[in-house]
């Protein structure tokens, strides 16, 4: 797989810089329900296939990705605990 491929399936999928495997398998159900043949009349089978090959992109990544589980990591995907840490002091949020 390439960047660039991943890109691709990122852009077709609709998805954010960050998203997680439950966002990817939603939206790729989302997808194939739009663009089905029983669903679809005028449908391009081309399409599903893109569309099933950028599926397998985006959790192949998912799966090999070698999570970090180091405290900034934590506090970029838990923003509210990153603020409770930054502000606990603080006498106006209630710190002593």
């Amino acid at each position: 797989m390439t960047y660039e491929e991943l890109r691709e399936a990122k852009e077709l999928f609709g998805l954010s810089e960050r998203a997680g495997l439950k966002e990817i398998k939603v939206r790729h159900r989302a997808l194939v329900k739009r663009h089905h043949p029983d669903q679809n009349s005028d449908h391009d089978p081309e399409m599903i296939r893109d569309i099933n090959a950028a599926y397998r992109i985006l959790t192949e990544y998912c799966v090999n990705y070698r999570f970090c589980f180091s405290q900034e990591e934590f506090l970029e995907q838990n923003p509210e605990e990153r603020l409770r840490r930054q502000f606990a002091q603080d006498p106006v949020w209630g710190g002593k």
